[in-house]
């Protein structure tokens, strides 16, 4: 069947979806039913929700508003602040040095960066007192150990030893302490926002620069920066807070556009559409558009279980304003690759096993799948992360995705 393009309006946002002909059955009504129906009962402000496969797009749309101060509607060029979706692209950038043989992903970190010299590991850590008692690590952080987050670091709203420790008068620790030894378990952390600082070290150029030379402009991301331009800050959708009746609220202190220090672990700001553009590449095989940043054998490399026998764990949250549980996961089942979660399970309608994926902490998410060809985007604005009705409209876009890469076979 041929696709054609049409235009709805709704909620004063264009929505505008590729499908079969309009004389069939259009499988992209059930996404635009579920976007709609969910800004209808305020479960969200606002969703720009954006796919494809390997040839191009298949569904775009945007529903709700971008400031529900203001009532602003939302639109597909809407800018999102992506949070944890900076690491892929960091990931890739420390791939493509990799390429070049500028270090290895067994290299210790400690080769290029001296902090992680003599690092400490938590011995004990009493909860009620904060006292805590360290020993040197016996094993050294390797580039491969920050890019699975199996390092030892982690997040204060992923773990409460990082959450509550305070150094004593006198002490400091540039990395670490260490909740474990490095390769021992996963742990969601801080471990890309030390893999940017290599791309900066090994490169000589700081990550917008070189996420703009070696990435964004290959790929014509022309909307995804740290630093967001003035003129462009009015497409910027503001950053919202569920509470705990359920109603969505705007956050009264905003994310700064500019004036802060890029990191590799989170800070850019993009679109759907600029973001496609990235996981399009990804999913096939390096290349978009004639433009290549990766081979296809790094690519095919990130995507394989590069923590062995372990496991990621379906996390509790330490930080409930931050973070609901990392319900999302298969506990224990999912791998990590260079850079991206690992789904273990094939689900009908769904994205297949070996898929790869991860989201931002503002409810931003998106996930490839090689088996499939299928790639997704879904962007939402508010705290805190793994909000479950987020992923229930997670959920419906993607199952609406599949239904829609089906019916164009």
């Amino acid at each position: 069947m041929r696709r054609r393009e049409f235009i709805t309006l709704v909620g004063g946002a264009a929505a505008l979806p590729f499908v079969a002909d309009a004389q069939q059955s259009r499988p992209s009504s059930a996404i635009d039913e579920a976007m709609r129906s969910a800004v209808d009962r305020k479960d969200v402000a606002g969703v720009v929700v954006m796919a494809a496969d390997r040839k191009g797009i298949i569904y775009q749309g945007a529903f709700g508003v971008a400031d529900i101060g203001e009532a602003r509607p939302l639109k597909l060029d809407a800018l999102f602040r992506i949070a944890s979706m900076t690491k892929a692209v960091t990931s890739t950038a420390a791939m493509q040095l990799v390429e070049q043989g500028r270090f290895a992903i067994e290299d210790p970190v400690e080769k290029y960066l001296p902090e992680f010299a003599k690092l400490s590991v938590f011995e004990s850590f009493d909860a009620a007192t904060g006292a805590y008692r360290l020993r040197p690590a016996t094993k050294a952080v390797t580039v491969r150990h920050l890019l699975t987050h199996t390092s030892g670091l982690g997040y204060g709203f992923t773990n409460p030893i990082v959450r509550d420790f305070k150094p004593r008068p006198g002490e400091e620790y540039p990395v670490g302490p260490l909740v474990f030894e490095p390769g021992e378990r996963w742990l969601y952390s801080t471990s890309t926002d030390w893999v940017g600082r290599l791309v900066e070290k090994i490169s000589g150029l700081t990550l917008e620069d070189y996420f703009r030379q070696r990435i964004f402009t290959p790929l014509g991301m022309s909307d995804t920066f740290y630093f967001v331009p003035k003129d462009k800050e009015a497409r910027l959708v503001t950053v919202n807070r569920r509470l705990a009746d359920g109603s969505i609220v705007k956050e009264s202190v905003q994310p700064p556009t500019s004036g802060f220090t890029p990191i590799g672990g989170g800070g850019l700001s993009s679109t759907a559409s600029d973001y496609l553009r990235f996981t399009r590449a990804l999913l096939n095989g390096g290349e978009l558009d004639g433009a290549r940043i990766l081979s296809a054998g790094t690519v095919a490399l990130m995507g394989q279980n590069h923590i062995g026998a372990l496991g990621v764990p379906a996390q509790k949250t330490a930080i409930p304003e931050r973070s609901d549980d990392f319900s999302f996961i298969a506990d224990g089942r999912d791998k990590w690759g260079l850079g991206f979660l690992i789904t273990a399970d094939s689900v009908p309608g769904k994205r297949s096993a070996g898929s790869l994926s991860w989201g931002g902490i503002n409810n931003t998410y998106y996930w490839l799948d090689p088996t499939r060809g299928i790639t997704g985007v879904i962007l939402m604005q508010f705290l805190p992360f793994a909000d479950r009705k987020a992923l229930a409209l997670y959920d419906a876009f993607e199952r609406g995705v599949y239904k829609i890469a089906d019916a164009s076979r």
